[in-house]
Parts: structure tokens; sequence; C-alpha cells
């Protein structure tokens, strides 16, 4: 789930096959600032002597002085490095390291502890087997600590080594330790889904209990920090979950070979296997599993494998190749976890992307059920996801994808969300459950067509989006052209924003999560005009892009007319016909549109009417003249 760049993705795989014999551990470092994760990790190579990869460039001179007789220096200097690469990419990524000692090889995804970088720290426990939460002795369990551990269950850690660190500026007390300890547990017991905390007193700058047991703590006689790794028991339950593999890529490079790429998620495969492709539900048998390496016997989870089949079925880059004996369920609304990893808040009606596995559909916020309070984990009322904020949602999708629950399979029920115009990574999510809605409720198909209402009219059914700023002109533009639209006997109706409020939208204020279900609504109830086969006219300020966007993906192509009613902000002031833009100046009127909230400009509208150099009939007669010409 995690976003890797491809040049991680292949020191990855190079530096697994140099070390392929040896088990994996991957482990997550993480806490508040300050808690000493850069002088762990530096200590942790330094004692241990691992060996590095050369993926770590910012490191290398640093790393060959590593067991030299000036070893304090290289130890300073081995830190410093470590510090200086992950302040260098925090802003971008989470900062993987690959090493290895004797008995493991590990990928640790080193994180910054900032709030405002968590999104960072959740990229990285997204694939890890055990999280290093680190406490600095001095500060206690703070709010990032519960955070942090939060997103840490929330993704499926279930191991926690809890690391209370700096032990030395606290004269290493015990009564700090173990009250510092059990306020941890407590929380734990109350909040996180953890099998296993075990909690080690260490001072990461000395030394202490890091690889062997201090004597700074006689007190203690547990296991030290690589103690624990190198012991640690990583289930391999992705083996013995059932056969799972989302399709990246359609390989064919000539008539007589037609194979199926991916990444095995979970379970095995072989020859013979009965599978089942999903969303269609088509099924067929394993014919081969082809490799670089040559043909295999059996393919197990985190094999990059070609899959052939012994009949010709249709099967496309998204679809998921599943066992036939058990698929995988199919749904389009589900109850899920979101972590919210952007600065523009998170909104019910607003139209996102969803991406899971290789499946990328639409999705909409449906409802937030609500967020949860990390400190004091009550769950509290919200209208709106910030960012770093928590919350339990009900989301719909454009259509049905194959999924798993998270807690069952990470891969299968587990997304991220991206804008829909910027692709950019906005959230991530796991999938609790399908809602029963999911499967009660089937479109109904209907005889009488949106075409054949509109043939019987004589007309070719559309949507006439007008927008603008309050005071442009918008609704008298409006009337006009209903007006003369009905003169020409076209059959009509106009949506306005006020007339709109009276009554279907009487529940919704002016803040930008009610004006995005204002906007979805009407999408919808256009939508509904379109198919009676109607002229629909809509007169709304609709000040976001992504809510007009929306409204257009509703419809066929050439449908939706997006007419910009273009009139500046100090003329729309000017005007001011209902004294809104004084109330807001005076600060009584907030969440005003262009005062106090943003207006997003149409980039491409199909139509653009400046009313300082046109009237409101003659923009009228620009848009029949539009309509007609592209009829």
């Amino acid at each position: 789930m995690a976003h890797v760049s491809d040049l991680i993705a292949t020191d990855i795989e190079s530096y697994l096959a140099t070390h392929e014999q040896k088990g994996l551990l991957r482990f997550i470092t993480c806490g508040s600032v300050d808690d000493g994760k850069s002088t762990l990790i530096g200590r942790m190579l330094y004692e241990s002597h691992m060996l590095f990869d050369d993926h770590l460039t910012a490191l290398e001179a640093d790393s060959k002085r590593v067991g030299t007789q000036d070893g304090e220096i290289d130890f300073a200097l081995l830190v410093d490095g470590l510090a200086a690469e992950r302040e260098q990419g925090i802003t971008i990524d989470v900062a993987y390291r690959f090493f290895s000692t004797e008995k493991r090889k590990y990928i640790v995804a080193d994180t910054p502890g900032h709030e405002e970088y968590t999104r960072n720290m959740a990229t990285g426990a997204s694939t890890a087997d055990v999280a290093i939460i680190l406490i600095d002795a001095r500060q206690g369990v703070l709010t990032q600590t519960r955070r942090h551990s939060f997103i840490v269950s929330m993704v499926g850690v279930k191991k926690v080594l809890l690391a209370v660190n700096k032990l030395d500026l606290v004269d290493y007390s015990q009564e700090v330790y173990d009250s510092i300890v059990s306020e941890y547990k407590k929380f734990a017991s109350e909040a996180l889904e953890l099998e296993e905390i075990t909690s080690i007193p260490i001072s990461a700058l000395k030394g202490d209990n890091i690889v062997d047991n201090s004597e700074n703590t006689p007190w203690y006689d547990g296991q030290t920090v690589m103690g624990y790794l190198e012991s640690v028991e990583v289930e391999s339950a992705a083996q013995m979950r059932p056969f799972r593999m989302p399709v990246q890529w359609v390989n064919r490079p000539n008539l007589d070979f037609r194979g199926f790429s991916g990444l095995v998620a979970s379970g095995t495969v072989s020859p013979g296997d009965k599978v089942r492709i999903l969303p269609s539900g088509t099924e067929s048998t394993i014919d081969k599993i082809v490799t670089w390496e040559g043909d295999l016997p059996l393919a197990g989870a985190g094999r990059s494998i070609t899959i052939t089949l012994t009949e010709e079925v249709d099967v496309s880059r998204g679809d998921i190749i599943t066992t036939a004996e058990h698929p995988c369920s199919l749904a389009d609304q589900f109850q899920a976890r979101v972590l919210w990893m952007h600065e523009s808040a998170m909104m019910p009606g607003r139209q996102y992307l969803f991406k899971s596995s290789t499946q990328i559909t639409g999705m909409n916020l449906t409802r937030l059920k609500h967020r949860i309070d990390v400190n004091t984990l009550v769950e509290l009322p919200a209208k709106v996801l910030d960012l770093n904020e928590i919350g339990i949602c009900n989301i719909s999708l454009h259509e049905r994808i194959a999924f798993d629950p998270y807690d069952e399979d990470a891969t299968m029920g587990g997304f991220i969300i991206m804008d829909r115009l910027t692709n950019e990574t906005v959230g991530m999510g796991l999938i609790d459950f399908a809602l029963r809605r999911a499967d009660n409720i089937h479109w109904q198909a209907m005889d009488v067509s949106k075409e054949s209402r509109s043939e019987s009219k004589g007309q070719k059914a559309m949507m006439l989006w007008l927008t603008g700023l309050s005071g442009s002109g918008k609704s008298s533009i409006a009337n006009i052209l209903e007006k003369k639209l009905h003169a020409l006997g076209r059959h009509t109706i106009t949506l306005d924003g006020d007339n709109v409020r009276h009554g279907l939208n009487q529940d919704l204020g002016f803040t930008p999560a009610d004006r995005v279900e204002n906007i979805r609504r009407i999408g919808e109830v256009g939508k509904l005009m379109l198919d009676a086969g109607l002229i629909c006219i809509t007169s709304f300020i609709s000040p976001f892009a992504s809510e007009r966007d929306m409204a257009r993906s509703l419809v066929q192509e050439g449908e939706f007319i997006e007419v910009f009613i273009d009139t500046p902000l100090e003329v729309c002031e000017q005007r001011d016909v209902k004294g809104l833009y004084a109330k807001a100046r005076a600060g009584e009127l907030p969440n005003f549109t262009g005062i106090s909230s943003p207006y997003e400009e149409p980039v491409n509208p199909e139509i653009r009417i400046d009313t300082t150099e046109m009237s409101a009939e003659e923009a009228a007669d620009a848009i029949i003249e539009h309509i007609q010409n592209n009829a």
C-alpha cells in the first residue's frame, strides 16, 4: 500500500536477492521528535557491525570507517549522517534502509517524528512486521507517541518494541522506566489491537541494552534491542491465506503467448489450480507459471510471476486472479478507517480516486461517522477530516471491486485516496467490511431510455451549468435563457441556488463541506432531469473545480456545458444587490466566496460570458447560439 519509488523498489529487489538465504524482518522506528530514532539506528549499525547496502550513499564514507580505532568519532559521524539524510528526505518519502547481520536481513523505515509528517510514518508502517516506538525517558508518553502507536495498530502491525530511551539522563531510574511502561501499556490495552509489547530500557547514545545487556540497568534482565530483532518470529501468514494476484500487466509478445503478470499478494499457486477472474467471475485453470529463471512448479506470496491459462478468457490490468474455491468478495460500498494526509480537508460528497492494488475507480465519502481523538480515544463528531486526522467513514465507489477486509489481507483491504485533478495521494484507508446496502441495492433497468424521452421532445438533453461569483448575473441570464428556449419550443427546467436552498438543500450551510454537498445533490438532480430528456439550466456559484468536474462526470460526453459568467469581483461588489458583500467585508458572513472563501475559476469552460461587455440578453443569445452550433 505504501508508495515506493522505482529506484527504491529496484534496490529492495537487488538487496533481497543478495541475501536470499536469510530471513527478512521489516520494521519501523517511530515516536515523537528528538526521541532518538537516528541515534538508535546508528548505534545498532555501529555496535552490530551490520552490512551496509550501497543505497545508503549519504553514509558511504562514514560506514567504511566503522570498526576503526577511532570508534567514538565514527559513531558520531554515522549518527550525523543518518539524521542529515533523513532530514533531507522527510518531505518526499520515508528513508528506507537495507542492511543485515549474520542471522537476518532487515528493511527499516526510518520516519520523522514531526506531526506534519505523520503521513510519511503511516506509509512506512503499512509494510512493517514490527514497530520500534521510542519514548524519551524525560518526556514520557506524548501525543505523537499515542498517534504513531494508534496508526501502527491501525495498519495491522501486531508487535511493538517499546524502547524507553535516554535512561542515562534520568540516572537509569527503574522507577521512571516502570512508570512509562505502565502508562503506555494502559493506553495500549484501551486503544490498540496489539498481540505483543516488549519494553526495553535503553540509552541509544551510550549503547545500553542495544546489543549487550548493560551494567547500568542491573534491575533489567530481559532482551536487548538486537536480541529481540534477531529472534522475533515473523509469521508467514500471507502464504497461508487464499491465493490473490492483482494483474499489473497483460503480456502478449506474440500470437502464441498471452500471460498475466503481477506480484502474488497472498497464498500459493501451481499449474492445474482452478482460478477465478474478478470482477467478471470467469473461471479458468493455471497452465504455466513463467519467470525469467524458467517455469515454476509453485509460487507464493511476494513472488513476481506471469501466469498463463488453459482457456482464452478476458483478463485486463486491474483484474484480480484468485483461487476459485475461496475468491475475494465484490462490493462498491464500505466502512473504512481513513487517515487523511492532505492540507485540504476530506469532505463528504467530494469526488476522489480510489486505488487498491491495481484497481482504480471513483470514490466519494458518503458519511463521516466520527473521527478519533488519539489522546483521549474519544469518538468525536465531525463534518470533515483534516490533515493527520483518523476517521471511521462510509465510502461509495463508482464500480464494484474485489476485496478482503484489511484485517484478513492487507493488500486486498488497503487503499490510497488520490485527488481526481492532480492524482496526488491525499489519504490512505483500510476496509473494515462491505455495507449491506452494497448487496441489497441493484440498478433497475428501464425500458424507456433518456434518448427516447429526448427524442419525444425533439431535443438533445443537456446540462447548462452557469457558474460565477455572487452578483455576476447568473440568475438573470438563466431566467432570460429559459424564456428564450421555451419560446423556441424547448422543454427546460432551471435549478437556482437560492431556490433550491429553500427546499432540497435547506439543511445545508455555507461551510466548504456544505458547499460540496450542495453541488453534489444538484449534480444528481440535474442528471435526473437529463434522464427525463430535459435541458437543465443550473445557476450556482459552485466555487470548487472538483465539484463542477464531478457534475460533468455524471453525464455523457457533450451533455455538460460549463458557462463561466466572468464578472470581476469589484463589479460584483458594486452591484451587491443583496447586500452580501458589505456584510462579508464587515465579518458578518463567514465563508463568503470571493472574500473569505476561494472561487476556483474554470480553466476551459465551453462558454465564457464577460458581463462587462455583454448584457444578460446578449449572453442568453450567445449560449443558445452555442447550443445550436453544437447540437
